[in-house]
């Protein structure tokens, strides 16, 4: 047996060699880690720059990238994935950072579709750049695309990027199903506050598109600022679109499938779920991963990682590199360590991983509760100023809105509110219910964007339990917009009225939980009781 000392940038290595015919193994035994996985898809990072500027895989500080010396040239990426391929593996999809920011990528694909036993190559990006370039790539053997877009609303996708470019990924969609190119999928990273009121809205993208729309659970890493109050487990998503689309019926997933797949009976498209932390599929994994500066990962979760650049760029031989590879694979762990831990542990942000990709944001949970419905808000234009809501066109139907509220009173105040003799400017419920009233018919002078309505009818309840009192708002209104503002302002109002008359009594009284209770008509219906 010789040895051979192969100098690497960090210390030498030593490779114990056989001849050629002895050191390469049995196709499938190099990547059959000690639990029995045979790992036949790969993934291979392109590249760590991207054109978005997402919270999610960036940390909000940013990456210090790669130089471009340190990253796999083609040539580099097409030797290595001949060599898995010669081992076993079939699928290989090519990630980033974004992919299509590769001058390369379409004598990439070229060249791997060249390679005998791989029968799919795909694209994960996102889909920014897609539509003027599917075609070539269809043509170029690119087999299946995953087009990243984690909301449907354009000013939520350019707050979450940074970014423009909302109507390009969804031309991009379109683009790939015209292409020929299937499967394409659409990843959607889904967090509980930011975007699970938009789960509806994907499953009705599948009615006539054929598509598969992928819901991906929040998992952790690097610099994203994980959460578990953003994490929003997959039973919980599937409950809510049960309860919407009662016909929803499981799909027979295929082996290694990592998706748990839906359909609504006569759609063309399906739905799935990716449940990495609440429902993990470690036990069938059959994935590695290949990082853009050469570094391989036998787990996305896992800080582990081997540089098979270092080793090629040392002169080392395919047969040399088997071993090298076979060693990581069988160190993989049987799965990986939960989402509480390894929201704890140290792994690259996702961005320098080229894991699955995302426009969705991890938002700071700071930024989060002051920004996260700005991008959402109908008074704020794509301009980022506000504006009134155009209701031309908007059928007229019977709305209605009830609101409530609290002031709690001293027990020298409540003396003035239930006996009109004590107050000289009479009876506090009576103002209070002249002032909810007023409010009501006063909302648009207060609020600067509320259209004027017309008011059919507004009932005023006040009701006294121990040292509280509680008004209620209820506003019927017969137009093309709601009533809530009004509801909300009357309830507001009134218990200004009763602080104002009681307030000889001292400062200290308390208008508290003031809410909206129901609303009814036009789009939705609303009940928080």
């Amino acid at each position: 047996m010789a040895v051979r000392v192969l100098r690497l940038r960090t210390r030498p290595v030593l490779l114990m060699c056989r001849e050629a015919s002895s050191t390469r193994l049995p196709v499938q035994e190099a990547l059959t880690d000690k639990f029995g996985r045979s790992h036949t898809y790969l993934r291979i990072s392109l590249t760590e720059r991207c054109n978005l500027r997402c919270q999610y895989c960036m940390p909000e500080e940013g990456v210090e990238l790669s130089p471009s010396s340190e990253l796999l040239t083609a040539s580099e990426i097409v030797r290595l994935a001949s060599l898995f391929v010669s081992q076993g593996v079939n699928k290989i999809r090519l990630t980033g950072g974004e992919p299509l920011l590769r001058t390369d990528l379409l004598d990439i694909i070229t060249q791997l579709s060249a390679i005998s036993g791989l029968s799919t190559i795909g694209l994960t990006t996102n889909g920014l750049t897609l539509a003027k370039k599917v075609h070539l790539l269809k043509e170029a053997g690119l087999s299946s695309v995953n087009i990243s877009l984690d909301t449907l609303i354009p000013q939520k996708f350019e707050f979450i990027s940074r970014r423009r470019g909302h109507e390009r990924v969804l031309n991009a969609i379109d683009s790939a199903i015209d292409s020929g190119i299937n499967p394409v999928k659409v990843n959607c990273v889904v967090m509980r506050g930011v975007n699970d009121d938009e789960l509806n809205d994907f499953v009705a993208l599948t009615e006539e598109k054929p598509i598969d729309v992928r819901f991906i659970e929040y998992m952790p890493f690097d610099g994203n600022k994980w959460n578990t109050k953003r994490f929003l487990p997959y039973h919980e998503m599937l409950s809510s679109l049960q309860n919407y689309y009662p016909s929803l019926a499981r799909h027979q997933d295929s082996e290694n499938d990592t998706s748990k797949h839906y359909q609504v009976p006569g759609y063309k498209g399906r739905v799935g779920f990716i449940t990495s932390m609440s429902e993990h599929f470690c036990g069938s994994c059959n994935r590695l991963r290949i990082t853009a500066d050469g570094n391989l990962k036998v787990c996305l979760f896992g800080a582990s990682e081997v540089s098979l650049k270092n080793y090629i760029r040392s002169g080392a031989s395919d047969e040399e590199l088997l071993p090298v590879i076979s060693a990581a694979v069988k160190r993989k762990h049987p799965h990986h360590a939960g989402m509480l831990t390894l929201s704890k542990r140290k792994n690259r942000p996702m961005i320098l991983i080229g894991g699955y990709h995302t426009n969705a944001a991890s938002l700071v949970a700071s930024r989060l509760h002051l920004h996260k419905m700005y991008s959402t808000l109908s008074h704020i234009g794509s301009d980022g100023n506000p504006r009134m809501v155009d209701i031309t066109g908007k059928k007229h139907t019977m709305r209605t809105a009830t609101a409530e509220g609290t002031i709690d009173l001293s027990s020298e105040a409540m003396e003035l509110f239930t006996s009109p003799i004590a107050n000289p400017k009479g009876s506090v419920a009576a103002v209070a219910r002249i002032a909810a009233i007023m409010g009501v018919k006063k909302t648009p002078e207060i609020i600067p964007l509320c259209h004027p309505v017309n008011i059919t009818s507004v009932d005023i309840t006040v009701d006294v339990k121990d040292l509280a009192v509680m008004i209620k708002v209820c506003v019927k209104s017969e137009g093309p917009t709601g009533v809530e503002m009004e509801a909300l302002t009357g309830v507001s109002s009134g218990l200004l009225a009763i602080y104002d008359m009681t307030k000889s009594t001292g400062y200290k009284h308390v208008i508290r939980d003031i809410h909206l209770i129901t609303k009814t008509g036009g789009k939705s219906t609303f009940n928080s009781q």
